[in-house]
């Protein structure tokens, strides 16, 4: 193929190095790899990172954790998501641990550990302000004395959720700690009743960044140890009102899409380029073909607004983004030549922050949806 995502697991390494620098060694790093870790590649992501001091995996659903131990993955395996009761005899099976946060559900994942006559481990969800999965701080104690009473459940964590930990204004950042309190309280109200809360984790990438508090037992950092911070850390920069007070760390985008360029034509001024007729040459000029479209998860409405890199030198899109193909300017006298490798995002270069920025998403979206017909290729230096 001619295009490819490295997977750059040396900058996987460093970030997982920067997060326990952050955390200290006693707490545990749970990274998820959801959705593919995120466009990266589940089994091989998950393997240098537990080698890489990583000590749980987290996952959407009993797909993705199935896949885990298909590849020989044997780490605990937390489903973040809602599964379904029909699912759980396969979750006991496979020793993955579910999110539970209602009497019923909790119910039904008794049943099942005892049709297999078999330990269940399962982590209650407290809802402190996310509005999704997760029961009232005021059920918590309940749910988790009725785990506790079943013959064949193991409370082995509780945890939450932020949804505005990555923000830098006044109002998020009350609210998350109007969160943190929540949690802690009712941790410390489980504790006073004689139950083991198990492993207690809350924070995301932007309580790791900005809210050292809620660290607890165990942190999540997703997009954190796939190397970008939260988008509020570069506001910041030009905020000084709002800046937060704390040492940033420095992290490594570990996702490269590299291609090639195979073609090179020439076009004549007033010629126009790709669908549309967007864009024409305003001089005599060559034109660069890369066998990259939106097929691959390169987004079509970074047309016009993005430049490919061909020998340490940045070159600019001409037209819109195919299905297959993009097409890049490359002046009157082309340094770059045939066959020359072309890369479209990476660390050292644009990375899938910027371009999410470009387009107004997020940079999970960008490397989630690197097609799965792009081969990962997984370099470690």
């Amino acid at each position: 193929m001619a295009t490819n995502a490295i997977i750059h697991l040396e900058n996987l390494g460093k970030n997982i190095k920067a997060a326990r620098k952050r955390i200290g060694s006693s707490r545990k790093i749970c990274l998820p790899v959801k959705a593919d870790a995120y466009g990266h590649g589940a089994v091989p992501v998950s393997n240098y990172a537990l080698k890489s001091g990583v000590d749980y995996l987290a996952v959407s659903g009993i797909y993705e954790g199935r896949e885990l131990r298909k590849g020989g993955i044997k780490a605990p395996v937390l489903l973040l998501s809602q599964t379904l009761p029909e699912e759980l005899l396969e979750i006991a099976d496979l020793e993955l641990i579910p999110i539970v946060s209602d009497e019923d559900f909790i119910k039904e994942a008794g049943r099942a550990a005892e049709k297999l006559n078999k330990e269940l481990t399962v982590h209650l969800k407290i809802d402190t302000g996310m509005g999704r999965l997760g029961c009232s701080p005021e059920d918590a104690l309940k749910l988790a004395k009725y785990i506790c009473n079943s013959r064949k459940l193991k409370l082995g964590g509780i945890a939450t959720h932020f949804p505005v930990s990555d923000s830098i204004i006044k109002n998020d950042i009350d609210y998350t700690k109007e969160q943190i309190r929540q949690f802690t309280n009712m941790i410390s109200r489980i504790r006073e009743a004689g139950i083991n809360p198990g492993i207690v984790h809350a924070a995301n990438t932007g309580a790791l960044v900005f809210h050292e508090d809620s660290y607890f037992d165990m942190v999540r950092p997703g997009l954190f140890l796939y190397g970008y911070l939260p988008d509020s850390v570069e506001i910041g920069k030009t905020l000084s009102d709002t800046k937060p007070e704390t040492d940033l760390p420095e992290v490594d985008p570990i996702m490269e899409l590299r291609s090639v360029l195979v073609s090179i034509k020439k076009i004549k001024k007033g010629e126009a380029v790709s669908y549309g007729r967007t864009w024409t040459a305003k001089e005599d000029t060559h034109i660069g073909v890369i066998p990259t479209g939106y097929a691959d998860g390169f987004p079509r409405g970074l047309s016009g607004n993005h430049s490919i890199l061909i020998r340490d030198k940045a070159y600019p899109l001409a037209g819109r983004i195919c299905m297959d193909l993009c097409m890049i300017d490359l002046g009157q006298r082309p340094e770059a030549e045939r066959w020359d490798d072309a890369t479209i995002f990476g660390p050292g270069f644009i990375n899938a922050s910027d371009m999410a920025e470009k387009i107004n998403t997020i940079p999970y979206e960008i490397t989630c949806n690197i097609n799965k017909r792009v081969p990962r290729i997984y370099v470690e230096s």
